[in-house]
This record gives structure tokens, C-alpha cells and sequence, in this order.
């Protein structure tokens, strides 16, 4: 299990545009952040928590994580997840 490769794609003060490559077994971590977060499943499967709540998710799903909220996934089968965050996120730089 390894962390998942993140690319900064595009970003701007109000927005910021981030791609997770993913192996099967890699997971993010269960973290908080004051940013609003919208995730786009490019390819793969995905188990998150979101607060409580645990679902899987596949390729074309999108959802979005409220800011504050305690959230993470695991790796079922490998693949890419597009992220935005508003604000940009500053400690991706």
C-alpha cells in the first residue's frame, strides 16, 4: 500500500483542480480541511467515509465533501479521482 500520486492540474486563489492516481490498496487518510470538495471517480473503485457515512463509489460518480467534514477512501481497484477544492488548497503547492 502506497499513498496516491497527486498532480496539481490547475488552480487559482478561488479554485483548484487535483488529480489522485490511485493503486488497489492505496487510501487517503481520514482528514478534515475547511475547503469545500467536489470528487469526479475518472476510472477505479472507491469505499469513502464521509463523517459516518461509508458508500463505494465508481467510474462517472461525482459527490461532494462539506468543509469540516471527516472524510477518507480506500483503493478497491485501481484508478484516478479528479478533485476541486474551494479555496485552493495552498499546502498543495
Amino acid at each position: 500500500m502506497t499513498d496516491p500520486v497527486r498532480t496539481v492540474l490547475a488552480h487559482a486563489p478561488e479554485l483548484m483542480v487535483v488529480r489522485f492516481a490511485f493503486g488497489e490498496g492505496d487510501s487517503g487518510a481520514l482528514h478534515s480541511h475547511p475547503h469545500v470538495q467536489s470528487t469526479y471517480v475518472r476510472s477505479g473503485r472507491y469505499r469513502f467515509t464521509i463523517d459516518d457515512r461509508a458508500f463505494e463509489v465508481g467510474p462517472g460518480d461525482a459527490f461532494v465533501i462539506p468543509s469540516g467534514a471527516t472524510h477518507g477512501c480506500l483503493c478497491l481497484e485501481e484508478g484516478e479521482l479528479i478533485d476541486s477544492f474551494t479555496p485552493r488548497r495552498d499546502d498543495f503547492l
